[in-house]
């Protein structure tokens, strides 16, 4: 007998209607990140990580059934209604709801400029790990860099996207075997604001300009 996937079950349940309005999907993700985790993995996902991440809440959805859920979505969403969704998931701030947004922004056909949408979504509030959860969907995605000039842009708009823009440099920095930053990046990422003490972004910024 073939045992039956809870989480399938209950996305298969949903009538199509749901994919319809933003407000109702963004329900329906919310009802679906615990159905079949294991309790125990909640617990502890949620005991060590939830009070330090900045998160509206933190349940411990493990990033394969997020990514079944953004298959779901995909699959019988339509790409206006998604484009919403993905505004509403980052504003509401679960960090399941930030993960999920990061999947659906890097797949979605619609989306024009990935890197345009993702910076016109952050806020000054957002966290290192939303950013990084997103740059990485959309280097998965094989989404081609920034060019300079919209890194250079983001970097004179506020420290939010000049945050974004170091980042993302970095994610393909690596990728491309470190070559040497153009001189009007490193300038740029030497004059950005950054968190006192030794921050993640302190030492991403250290590795790329001291390489």
């Amino acid at each position: 007998m073939t045992k039956s996937d809870p989480l399938d079950d209950w996305l298969s349940t949903q009538p199509a209607k749901v994919h319809l309005r933003s407000k109702r999907l963004m329900s329906v993700v919310r009802e679906a990140y615990p159905i079949g985790v294991p309790a125990l993995i909640i617990k502890s996902q949620t005991d060590r990580l939830g009070p330090s991440g900045g998160y509206a809440f933190h349940l411990g959805t493990p990033d394969d059934f997020l990514r079944r859920i953004c298959s779901w979505l995909l699959t019988h969403g339509q790409p206006d209604v998604l484009s919403q969704v993905i505004h509403d998931l980052w504003a509401r701030n679960g960090r399941e709801d930030v993960a999920l947004a990061a999947l659906l922004l890097a797949n979605l056909q619609n989306q024009g400029d990935v890197w345009i949408r993702l910076a016109d979504l952050i806020g000054t509030s957002s966290t290192a790990e939303a950013l990084l959860l997103s740059i990485e969907e959309c280097c998965r995605a094989n989404h081609k860099s920034p060019s300079e000039e919209l890194l250079l842009e983001w970097c004179s708009y506020n420290a939010a996207q000049g945050h974004l823009a170091l980042l993302t440099q970095h994610a393909y920095w690596i990728r491309s075997n470190r070559p040497d930053l153009p001189n009007r990046l490193r300038d740029a990422f030497e004059t950005l604001p950054y968190p006192d003490g030794d921050s993640l972004l302190g030492r991403v910024r250290d590795q790329m300009l001291n390489y």
